[in-house]
């Protein structure tokens, strides 16, 4: 453990040390291609991770993953290694491994790393997908429903149904939050399918990254060094700018304000910067703006490490207090514009004229201006770099598999899951809603049906009463007109004419024999009155026997 870095010896043998304490006033390392930029970046990675400083770097090219393992005097590249460490009067330098975490947001050369849609917010992704005021504000409405209503908002499915939900609730959601229209969803949906389609649905999801994986030491106290694959990330922009979007603000929100500590804790690296910056969204430059002028002071320094240092815009570039440059080509008028530009950077030496030094560098030579313990930089010194001890180059496939398998990380995050979310619920209420709907036209149907056929059966019963009805008066008309011709047969009359013959003489009969029982035959005042009360009497019943 030091108070600083040992960068390299200037060619008076003065060293050149990067303070510890001044470590989070953020750095650059320019350069042209094969100049050394990639061995001096080890160099101070080792040096961090040596005195117990977590770093992150994006490993564009795929030669930084060698920090996992020492050097060896056998490989080419490293044959004049200890040379240069004795010539500089590092007598303490030796090969030497470093403690390496891999990364891959592709999960292929490293552990993934994941966040969740609510963690990056609507407001870090309007900025990524470039949306207007209007499209933020659907966006964050979508958010706002969401979190009202128990979604959750996970990945980019999740976020792609809530945005469907909501434009199916338009109407409703206009009245409470304020126009939400149908063509904002549509462009905000456009922007996410640009992002799926560079595998950002490898991103966004579950376990998310905690921090604390990230921020960490071995049992041997030194800081882990986390290495982000990103020679396959490049090639996806968008992608990049999102996870680095979101790196970024997690940190500054994550980690408490320290002031200037004795030395950062943690170091952030951009190798190959002038792939970030070319064609970085206005959010992310903005971001990386504020991170690199407030992030300071939460302990965190910031190194740009680009071959050409007008690649790095002016409003970071002024950020930037400790510099390593190696040397640059003035072949065409950009490149004499940044030989001019590097020249008047620095803190002047009247002993070493920049401008003209900075073509002639050698491999593994640098002009370096650091900042002193007291915060100025130190006048610029052309300087022979100090060699890494780790490999230079990029370690096999095999090896790097077995760094991942046997790192602190292990499996925690290896494994994708798919909790509940916002799409599973939205997918059962449509599909409850759409049962519903098929139940109720079932029922609807039915009920339909059931009307019908009670109308044709009531159509029915009403003509076979009207056919009862009619056959009832056709047999009714039929006993009238039967009873009409037995009236009129003769033998009708014939039996007609003797029974009223026979009531009135039994009539006559039945009145005698009453009229002698009551009045006798001998007198024939009895006599005259029994004839005229049998005379009655005939009258009665012979009426009677003929009903």
């Amino acid at each position: 453990m030091t108070d600083g870095i040992f960068i390299g010896a200037s060619v008076d043998g003065k060293p050149q040390t990067l303070e510890l304490k001044r470590a989070n006033r953020h750095g650059l390392i320019a350069g042209a291609t094969g100049t050394g930029k990639t061995v001096t970046l080890q160099g101070i990675i080792e040096g961090f991770s040596a005195n117990g400083v977590p770093c992150f770097v994006a490993d564009v090219k795929g030669d930084l993953s060698g920090l996992a393992m020492a050097g060896s005097p056998t490989a080419k590249t490293q044959a004049t290694f200890a040379e240069r460490a004795k010539a500089i009067g590092d007598d303490s330098w030796a090969y030497a491994d470093n403690p390496v975490q891999f990364w891959d947001l592709f999960g292929e050369q490293g552990h993934p790393i994941r966040t969740t849609i609510s963690e990056m917010g609507p407001l870090l992704l309007a900025r990524l997908m470039d949306l207007n005021e209007v499209q933020e504000g659907v966006l964050t409405i979508a958010f706002h429903v969401a979190d009202k209503e128990g979604l959750l908002l996970i990945d980019l499915d999740d976020l792609q149904a809530m945005l469907t939900e909501c434009a199916a609730r338009a109407d409703e959601l206009t009245v409470t939050y304020g126009n939400v229209s149908k063509q904002s969803i549509g462009a905000i949906q456009r922007s996410l399918l640009q992002l799926r389609t560079q595998g950002a649905e490898n991103f966004f999801g579950e376990p998310a990254l905690e921090m604390n994986d990230f921020i960490g030491v071995d049992d041997k106290g030194r800081g882990i060094v986390n290495i982000l694959a990103a020679d396959k990330l490049m090639a996806s922009p968008k992608l990049y700018a999102t996870f680095l979007l979101w790196l970024m603000s997690e940190l500054f929100e994550h980690l408490p304000e320290i002031g200037d500590p004795d030395k950062p804790v943690l170091c952030f690296f951009f190798d190959e910067a002038h792939l970030l910056f070319d064609e970085a969204p206005k959010a992310l430059l903005e971001k990386i703006e504020q991170v690199v002028r407030l992030i300071r002071s939460k302990g965190v320094g910031v190194y740009f490490i680009t071959q050409n240092p007008i690649d790095i815009p002016d409003t970071v570039a002024g950020q930037l207090g400790n510099r390593v440059q190696h040397a640059l080509r003035a072949f065409t008028p950009r490149d004499q514009a940044a030989v001019r530009s590097a020249a008047e950077t620095f803190r002047a030496n009247p002993g070493v004229d920049v401008a003209t030094i900075i073509t002639e560098l050698k491999v593994g030579e640098a002009l370096v201006s650091l900042l002193q313990a007291d915060g100025a930089p130190t006048p610029v010194e052309r300087t022979l770099i100090k060699p890494p001890a780790s490999r230079v180059g990029p370690i096999t496939p095999a090896e790097r598999k077995v760094m991942i398998e046997t790192d602190a990380i292990g499996a925690k995050y290896n494994t994708l899951v798919d909790r509940e979310s916002a799409e599973e619920l939205l997918a059962a209420k449509t599909q409850e809603a759409s049962a519903a709907a098929a139940e109720a036209k079932a029922t609807t149907e039915a009920d339909k049906a059931a009307a019908a056929q009670a109308k044709l059966d009531a159509k029915a019963a009403k003509e076979a009463e009207r056919a009862r009805i009619a056959d009832q008066r056709e047999v009714d008309r039929q006993q009238r007109e039967a009873d009409r011709e037995a009236a009129n047969s003769p033998w009708t009359k014939m039996a007609s004419s003797a029974t009223r013959a026979a009531s009135s003489s039994i009539g006559r009969q039945v009145a005698n024999e009453i009229g002698k029982q009551v009045f006798g035959t001998k007198s024939r005042r009895s006599s005259s009155s029994g004839g005229l009360v049998g005379t009655v009497l005939r009258g009665v019943l012979g009426g009677l026997f003929r009903g």
